[in-house]
């Protein structure tokens, strides 16, 4: 598998992520519903956005193992959130965890006004190998 990543742009590297990624040659796709703080029993967390932020990612990296895949393979991750001003107080946690992985992804970040019950932010991801 071959990925290009497509910026015309620098500014974006600041914010951990990338304007496009075109990918040749993949031998699968893998496409995850978005990822939330709901805990192993299936309740929803009711903590704050830095809490539910690490636990959604934990859930999406679960996911991903889970299927054979690996962080590193993620081309798209769309951030649904109830609060902007919250997810990006905590947007370091993002980062350090894109830098951790290496990921390069294109994203889009969305505020919505509501996810199911209690939940703060989701993570909707596609993976390529």
């Amino acid at each position: 598998m071959e990925k290009r990543i497509i910026n015309p742009w620098q500014w974006q590297n600041e914010r951990s992520y990338v304007q496009a990624v075109e990918v040749k040659g993949a031998a699968a796709t893998l496409y995850v519903a978005g990822q939330a703080a709901v805990h192993a029993d299936g309740r929803s967390s009711t903590d704050d956005m830095k809490t539910q932020l690490l636990l959604a990612i934990q859930n999406l990296e679960k996911v991903i193992a889970e299927a054979g895949y690996e962080p590193g393979n993620i081309v798209r991750l769309n951030i649904l959130t109830t609060s902007s001003e919250e997810f990006f107080a905590s947007f370091n946690i993002f980062q350090d965890w894109i830098a951790k992985h290496g990921i390069k992804q294109a994203t889009t970040c969305y505020e919505v006004p509501v996810l199911f019950e209690t939940l703060k932010v989701e993570l909707e991801a596609t993976l390529v190998k």
